[in-house]
Formats: C-alpha cells, structure tokens, sequence
C-alpha cells in the first residue's frame, strides 16, 4: 500500500513503466503463457517460491496490474479480478460456503445474485435466508441460531450491497460486522455502487469485498469483468471452515514439501490466495488482457466521473421528488431520507449515481415513459458515462419472485436510472419533456 492519495492511485497504482518497456500506460500482454528460461525457475515460478507468470488462466501481467490498483483504492491486501461481476459473486460465496451451509443476504440485491442464491447455489447444497431488513440485527442474529457464541452454526457468510440496487438501501457495514464476527462469520458485501472512492467495506469491517468492474470502476461499458478484495483479519482457521485447513496437494507434496493447508501457507489471506488457485484456475472464469487494460484506463478518472455523476443523481432525485406524476423516489441520497443519518457518517461523498422511482399509473405509462426520453439509453447496465434508462422488472430484476418484487417495492412501475455526465440540466430537462407526452 501507498501513502498515495485516491486520485493519484486510480493512475499510477499497480503499474511500474521501467518494468515495461517505459510505457506510462499499462501495457497488454496477451500471452496464454509465458517463457519460464529453464526448468528450476519454471519449478520456482509454478510453487509460488519467486514471482513470475506461468498461464495466464492463474495470473497474467496486465490483469495483474488491475488487481493490484484496485487492492489498493479499495485498502484490501490482494485481490483477484475474474470475467464478470457474477463469476465475482459466485466464486466468493462458495468459497466460503464450500460444502455447504446457509448464507444470510437480503431480498433487496441485483437480480441475477438473487436468481443465483435462490435456484442455483442449491444445487451445490448452499442455501439462502432472505430478510427483509438487512440492518435488523436482531433478526440476523436469530438465523444464524448460535445464542452462545459457540460458533455452532451453519451459516457461513453474510452477504450484502452495500447500497442496494435499485433501491439504493444503505446497510450498516460496521454492524452487520460486528454481529458476524462475534459468530465467527465473514462478511461480504458487493460494494459496486458506490465504488471505493465513495465507500470502502473494509475499512468498516467487511471481510471480502466484491464489484462488477463492468459498472462504474471501469464507467464506459465496455467490458465486462468482476473482482474480489480480501482484508486480512478474519480468522479461517477458526474450525468452522475446513477447505482452509485441509491438506492442499499443490501447495505441499506437489511442491516437493510436507504437506500443508492454504491457512498454513497463507494465514488469513487464505481465502484470497484459495479463490484464484481453486475457482479461478480450475473454474476458469479468466478475465482478458484487454479487458484488464480497458479497465484500468476507466479507472484513472473514477473519482471525477463517480462524483459529478453522484452530484447530477442528487439533483435528479431532488426534481423527481416534486413530480406530481411520481408516487416515489428510491435515493437514500436526498435530504432527510429515511437512512440520512447513515449516509451523513458513512457516506460524505453521496451514495452514487444509481436511483430510482416509482410513476403514477402502470405498466403502460412506465413503457410510455422510457420510449419518451431522448437523451437516456434504454440499456440493462450502470455506472456508465452515459445516462441510462431500464424498467427493472422487465430487465435486471426479472428474477425477481412476486413475493420479492413485493417486498422491495420494485414493480411494473419502478424505473431505474444511472446517471451518466452529461449536463444536469440536459438531463433533467429530457425527464421534463418525458412527463410532459406521457402526462399530456
């Protein structure tokens, strides 16, 4: 870690240009593999005894680069970039759920992790207890059904956004930690939203971070890609977590030594170190070097793009807010919402660029109103310098069971906007003429 500020190292962090040729922009290896000179560096290399690039499935340069320069914005110890958002999810949760057990994640998350946690991880034997208020600790605290603290519990982690999508519900990081680790229990939370610049999970207790790279960290959409970060304070060696402390073959006689568990080789970042050589390496969700590279020229303006973005989303709600055509609008961001003390400690910067409403009328006018707009693209991603216009039940929350939409309160009526950087005053003068032929 630097002692950089955030806008230096969203430029130069993870990337030395005398190591590469001079180039002061990241450089694009696209090697499958790479020349290792001779037979005991080759051993050296693929033991993990000296750095160096062996297959680019395990570790390439240029995605190196980006894992590096998000450990470091986001105040993580390592990280592992994989193809997509969901391989990020998906690859985190089961590595800490391998086996199987329970996870505690509420109703309010993207729809493709809720289809994955409902249908899909079942069939791997992990099962999820929804809730629906996420910073009901209470609650939390009788699922996971270990009154004594014994750590005698089949939940494995709880997982959770940060800033719910599209809702944009805040949950309390530093609370959901401290109730998790009192039962030995990690936390994970998909920080996408927000991005590090404005929230940092660790720092406030999270154990494993996730992101989709495709959103706001690389902000141009145009190319997919997820990343995990690892603090290194939980304990995996607590009992409750044998993958961690087991014999792993490669780590120990394929390596020509006793033999050893990733908590022996790597102590808590045993998790991190476990993800990319057992699900990456042998899941093979790879993410590509020039996907890498279009990241990590995304993210050199993270910071300029997420905070103007962040201001004009403001000044969205604050407009739709006074609509008389808008029976509801989803920003935890706007003064005096029902989580405004929790963004004014957690948050100073703004919650992000994502929001939504709720339309008087129905289906009818919610699809009236998108084939309206002129200045927003109607298009299922976030984050991205454009403004962007989805109806969530139709698109990204089509997953969604009834009795979830019901509960999120994300119906046929619901929008979704990402605000991109255009002028504010475009944007909301393209909402005003929306309403004006739909309203007519």
């Amino acid at each position: 870690m630097s002692d950089h500020q955030f806008a230096t190292s969203q430029v130069h962090a993870g990337f030395d240009p005398g190591a590469n040729a001079d180039s002061v922009t990241p450089v694009i290896y696209s090697n499958a593999a790479f020349w290792l000179e001779n037979s005991q560096r080759g051993h050296d290399v693929a033991n993990g005894d000296i750095p160096g690039f062996l297959y680019s499935r395990v570790s390439n340069p240029t995605v190196s680069f980006l894992e590096k320069r998000i450990a470091e914005l986001d105040g993580a110890k390592e990280a592992v970039a994989v193809a997509s958002g969901m391989a990020a999810i998906t690859y985190a949760i089961l590595n800490a759920a391998e086996g199987g057990g329970r996870i505690i994640a509420p109703y309010d998350v993207y729809g493709g992790t809720f289809d994955s946690l409902r249908t899909l991880l079942p069939q791997f034997g992990v099962h999820t207890d929804f809730v629906e208020d996420i910073n009901d600790i209470d609650h939390i605290e009788s699922l996971i059904g270990d009154p004594n603290n014994t750590g005698d519990t089949d939940v494995k982690a709880i997982f959770a956004e940060s800033v719910s999508n599209p809702t944009t519900v805040i949950t309390d990081v530093e609370a959901l930690a401290e109730l998790a680790h009192r039962h030995g229990i990690p936390l994970i939370i998909d920080n996408t939203l927000p991005t590090p610049y404005l929230y940092r999970p660790l720092e406030h207790g999270a154990d494993i971070v996730v992101y989709s790279t495709t959103k706001a960290l690389s902000g141009h959409g145009n190319a997919i890609g997820g990343v995990v970060t690892s603090g290194d304070s939980f304990d995996w060696a607590n009992g409750r977590y044998p993958q961690f402390t087991e014999p792993e073959y490669i780590l120990g006689e394929a390596a020509g030594r006793a033999p050893r568990s990733f908590a022996e080789a790597a102590g808590p970042l045993a998790f991190i170190r476990r993800l990319r050589l057992k699900y990456l390496r042998l899941t093979g969700a790879v993410l590509g070097p020039f996907e890498a590279y279009l990241q990590l020229i995304g993210l050199e303006t993270l910071s300029e793009r997420v905070s103007k973005e962040t201001a004009s989303a403001t000044a969205v709600a604050k407009y739709l807010s006074q609509q008389p055509h808008v029976t509801k609008v989803n920003y935890s961001g706007l003064p005096g919402s029902a989580q405004a003390d929790l963004v004014a400690e957690h948050y100073p910067l703004g919650i992000g660029s994502v929001l939504s409403f709720e339309l008087e009328g129905g289906a009818v006018q919610t699809a009236a109103f998108i084939n309206s707009v002129k200045l927003f693209s109607y298009l299922a991603n976030i984050g991205d310098a454009r403004s962007l216009i989805v109806d969530p039940v139709n698109t990204t929350h089509r997953e969604f069971t009834q009795e979830a939409r019901t509960i999120n309160g994300v119906d046929a009526t619901t929008i979704r906007l990402s605000i991109g950087l255009e002028n504010p005053d475009d944007i909301i003068a393209d909402l005003e003429q929306a309403f004006q032929k739909v309203y007519a």
